[in-house]
């Protein structure tokens, strides 16, 4: 099974660099696998919907920046409301010490802090993808282009949102006694298993959904928009369905990336970014989440490792550009054009050839 051999894949990495005592490698992994989630979610968009955005990038950055907001600006200051003492007490808000060290600065919770950019993510994902979805092939590819460049140029130029520096000192989320999401060295190995457990499960989860009467629905809508309305299929429904939970997907990514990094900024929502989901989903096979998933985690690593130094883009450039043209339907095609050739030259029964 695809799904248990990755996940051995995953706690045999974390063997080998804890033997090599380079266990800092994790760190690269656990971005590694947050980005994994947002190429998963638009592999569902593009493969199996049609369609095809540029807007992840930004929907990733909003989950992460309305996390960084809720959690670093002041709701609240002391002496505090009864009203405001019960959320406090419930969870629901949390008091810290401000940057001077003196004062006390009541935010959200941290949970609450990514409940609230899920649902901000999604309502602004329904608000851009009603009108963007009657567009059709590189017309909805430009109009979430634009959302997206629209959005970096606000948080860019928004004081509010940290300009170019973004927003730091971002407090962890501590779920439970033995997970934090958080930065710090003791968390590690946890986060690490944390974030791969999460990839695998939407993995998981969105291979359901399309092996059943869901994914049929937007094959058809893929194959023919027009035969699949008359079949009987809420297309625009099925389609704008679609669009939010994949910018839902990358909004939790965005956020959970930014309790690990402790911050987030502005190029986290750059064209470039987007262009590179497009692109890896596009070298994996745009259906085949496994694809994806597989060629996000190395190209992804390779590049967050600095392999390449200051050709990564080059270099990540020339190897999609081979993919695409060696296996334009993703690895698979590529390991079936070889099983393919070496049926043709292996020697069978009998000495044959």
């Amino acid at each position: 099974m695809p799904v248990l051999a990755f996940a051995a894949a995953i706690v045999c990495f974390h063997l080998v660099v804890r033997d090599m005592q380079r266990e800092y490698y994790l760190t690269q992994a656990i971005m590694t696998a947050y980005y994994a989630i947002v190429t998963l979610g638009l592999c569902l968009l593009m493969g199996y919907a049609g369609q095809v955005s540029f807007g992840q990038a930004a929907f990733f950055a909003l989950g992460g920046y309305a996390t960084a907001v809720l959690t670093t600006h002041p709701l609240a200051a002391p002496p505090l409301s009864s009203g405001a003492t019960w959320l406090l007490h419930a969870g629901v808000l949390s008091a810290r010490p401000a940057a001077d060290g003196v004062q006390t600065m009541v935010t959200l919770a941290p949970g609450g802090a990514f409940a609230v950019s899920l649902a901000l993510t999604g309502l602004v994902a329904w608000a851009v993808g009603v009108p963007a979805l009657r567009l059709r092939g590189h017309y909805l590819a430009m109009a979430t282009l634009g959302f997206g460049l629209i959005l970096y140029r606000l948080l860019l130029g928004t004081p509010f949102t940290g300009g170019a520096d973004g927003i730091a000192a971002v407090p962890p989320w501590e779920i439970c006694d033995w997970l934090t999401i958080g930065g710090r060295k003791a968390d590690r190995v946890a986060n690490y298993y944390f974030a791969w457990s999460l990839a695998l499960s939407v993995w998981l989860l969105l291979r359901n959904l399309v092996d059943g009467r869901p994914g049929r629905a937007l094959r058809a809508i893929h194959d023919n928009e027009t035969a699949a309305g008359v079949l009987g299929i809420d297309t625009a429904r099925a389609k704008l369905q679609v669009f939010v939970l994949s910018a839902v997907l990358a909004a939790a990514a965005g956020s959970l990336m930014t309790f690990y990094n402790g911050g987030i900024g502005p190029s986290e929502a750059g064209a470039t970014k987007s262009v590179r989901y497009v692109a890896l989903v596009a070298a994996g096979g745009m259906m085949h989440l496994g694809g994806v998933l597989a060629v996000t985690t190395v190209l992804t690593y390779l590049s967050l490792r600095d392999c390449f130094g200051s050709l990564d883009h080059a270099v990540f450039g020339a190897i999609l550009i081979a993919v695409v043209s060696l296996a334009p339907e993703g690895p698979r095609s590529w390991l079936a054009r070889w099983r393919r050739l070496w049926q043709r030259v292996a020697p069978r029964p009998g000495g044959a050839p």
